[in-house]
């Protein structure tokens, strides 16, 4: 085992404090990434608040990572030494089930090993990106493209694969109208990538206060969801909408906004059930669904389309002992619109 340099929270009610962890020794299959850059993503702190059930401290969380290959194991064979990389959401899985087979590891059967916060195949707590080094088994290891700002390059491995993964499974492109619910960390990527992919895009947000970054994303329209007269003038109007906003909303007022055939899905995590009335997806064969991250094999192909599209998420850098802060910024929604930690600031 090596001891690195990290933030944990040391329980569900205590800020950050700097510490260290321990990480396996490089097995056959592993690849040791020296971190460079670690985003922070809302998910970190509901998790280490223990909104999403108990967790195991301290924990060091952290599941939007960047940094250099330092060591290869003696099987390697995607990844070498000085290699730019990226670690998503989860580190591991079964690779046996019909989903892992698939492609589709993030619907591990068995359960995927989460980047922080699980157990991993060996027994031990993961523990994340708010850290100096990490290691992880080379399947779950991405090739981040030269061409993708280095610091921008952290949250497209979370909020980038987050909305990239629903808008191409639902097939966003060219003659479709997309609607995205919340102009946050998820939201602007969800806007940024739609938009690419050739879909009309539309924000729906509490206010018009970002409405100018909006347009710039390449949103056509943006309409404050306060207004009551925004869901008279956009009934039936779309064929898609994200919600990326991890709150209690009016279901029933969204999906209105669904034309014939159209979907809703959720990507926000609110802690507390959602309820809805089955009339209002009778009333046009609408649906509701949901959707996780996307399985390797997509998550590369984002990170690609990005490079291909000169798509990146905006970043706020900060340093490791601003965690803290951070967060408060986070739940008061006062970052445009990533933070991402400079790990080089733990040493």
């Amino acid at each position: 085992m090596t001891t690195v340099k990290a933030y944990a929270a040391p329980s569900a009610t205590d800020p950050l404090i700097p510490t260290t962890i321990e990480r396996r020794d490089v097995g056959a299959q592993d690849v040791l990434i020296k971190i460079d850059y670690a985003g922070i993503c809302h998910s970190d702190i509901h998790t280490v608040r223990g909104e999403w059930g108990p967790q195991q401290y301290p924990l060091t969380v952290g599941h939007e990572i960047v940094g250099i290959v330092e060591e290869v194991g003696a099987e390697v064979t995607r990844h070498a030494v000085g290699d730019r990389v990226g670690v998503g959401c989860m580190v591991n899985s079964c690779g046996e089930c019909a989903n892992c087979t698939e492609g589709e590891e993030q619907y591990c059967l068995k359960g995927n090993v989460g980047t922080y916060g699980a157990e991993d195949r060996d027994g031990t707590i993961t523990q994340g990106g708010y850290s100096t080094h990490i290691v992880v088994v080379e399947d779950f290891v991405l090739s981040v493209p030269e061409s993708i700002p280095y610091e921008a390059a952290a949250p497209l491995l979370c909020a980038g694969i987050t909305t990239y993964s629903p808008l191409n499974h639902w097939n966003a492109g060219p003659g479709k109208k997309v609607a995205v619910v919340g102009l946050g960390g998820l939201g602007h990527m969800a806007v940024k990538i739609a938009h690419a992919m050739g879909a009309e895009v539309t924000v729906l947000s509490q206010s018009l206060s970002k409405q100018e970054d909006g347009k710039r994303f390449g949103a056509t329209g943006y309409y404050a969801t306060s207004d009551p007269e925004t869901f008279e003038k956009l009934a039936m109007n779309f064929d898609l909408i994200i919600n990326t906003v991890s709150a209690n909303i009016d279901l029933d007022a969204y999906l209105s906004l669904l034309r014939l055939n159209g979907t809703m899905v959720n990507v926000g995590a609110p802690a507390d059930a959602l309820p809805l009335h089955v009339f209002t997806l009778f009333n046009q064969r609408r649906s509701f669904a949901g959707s996780g991250i996307g399985g390797i094999r997509e998550t590369q192909e984002m990170l690609d389309f990005c490079a291909e599209h000169g798509i990146g998420p905006e970043v706020e850098v900060i340093s490791a002992d601003a965690i803290n802060e951070a967060y408060e910024r986070v739940l008061s929604s006062d970052v445009r619109y990533r933070f991402v930690i400079d790990t080089s600031t733990l040493a």
